[in-house]
């Protein structure tokens, strides 16, 4: 069992960051391509949990179909939004990283940082 889990998008260089450091504090890392292998509902509802924040917290809007899907409506409930996430992965922000200290978005790329321990 690796010490952390990244919720990668190979194409983003904030996730490359993330997951190098991760590689250099010595840590066995399960890189996840998210995109590629989108997580269930289920698995984004734990996600949530574990970060502890929103779904809207977690929803990435810039190139995304956000806007076409009409996500800005506050009126959507969080079942919706997480719906919409699993549906569509490239609306789920990135990096997301999970470790034995906890969950974290890692924006700022440095907020991995807080996850290893310094």
């Amino acid at each position: 069992m690796s010490d952390y889990t990244i919720w990668h998008n190979p194409k983003c260089s904030t996730s490359r960051f993330v997951l190098q450091a991760l590689r250099d504090s010595g840590a066995d890392v399960t890189v996840r391509d998210y995109q590629a292998q989108p997580p269930t509902a289920d698995e984004l509802r734990a996600a949530l949990n574990r970060l502890g924040i929103a779904p809207r917290e977690l929803l990435r809007r810039k190139n995304t179909p956000y806007d076409d899907l009409g996500l800005a409506d506050p009126s959507l409930s969080d079942d919706a939004l997480i719906a919409a996430m699993a549906d569509h992965p490239a609306l789920i922000e990135r990096p997301v990283v999970f470790g034995p200290q906890g969950a974290r978005l890692c924006r700022p790329k440095e907020t991995v940082f807080d996850l290893l321990g310094g």
